[in-house]
């Protein structure tokens, strides 16, 4: 390896074989668009390892157990592989398995959600829209002029 290659390399990034940081390896895993975004759910305290509240810098094993709160899902999965660099979906999927608890609550999670309200359909009164405000306002003309008082 040459000199100039060496210096360029992150030394946060060096890390041994069989561990990983957490946010890189949620980035490779494609569970985030990009690793910034990672550290910041991180930072939020959405992701937890192991049951603990857990650092982007957090080195990852194969055998851990992670915890994400991406809403409206909570997943929960175990790292099965490590990966350095982003590739293609089917790839990344090699890398986690998610737990028989994790995959049944999404599941009724997304059947609620298609089986519930409409949150729109539930409001009776609002903001009007154009048209009513047009009808609304035709309506006050007339009034006015057949109103015995004005």
């Amino acid at each position: 390896m040459s000199r100039k290659r060496e210096e360029r390399e992150d030394p946060a990034d060096k890390t041994s074989p069989e561990d990983q940081r957490l946010d890189k390896w949620l980035w490779a895993a494609r569970f985030y668009k990009t690793r910034s975004l990672a550290a910041q759910a991180i930072e939020a305290g959405r992701v937890h390892v192991n049951g603990a509240a857990a650092k982007a810098s957090r080195s990852l094993r194969p055998g851990d157990l992670v915890l994400m709160r991406q809403p409206p899902y909570t997943r929960t999965v175990e790292v099965l592989g490590l990966s350095s660099v982003r590739g293609p979906a089917p790839v990344a999927q090699q890398l986690y398995a998610e737990t028989p608890q994790s995959l049944q609550s999404r599941q009724e999670a997304a059947q609620a959600r298609r089986f519930g309200v409409e949150p729109a359909l539930a409001q009776e009164q609002g903001r009007p829209t154009k048209r009513d405000r047009r009808s609304l306002a035709e309506w006050q003309r007339w009034s006015a002029v057949l109103d015995p008082e004005a």
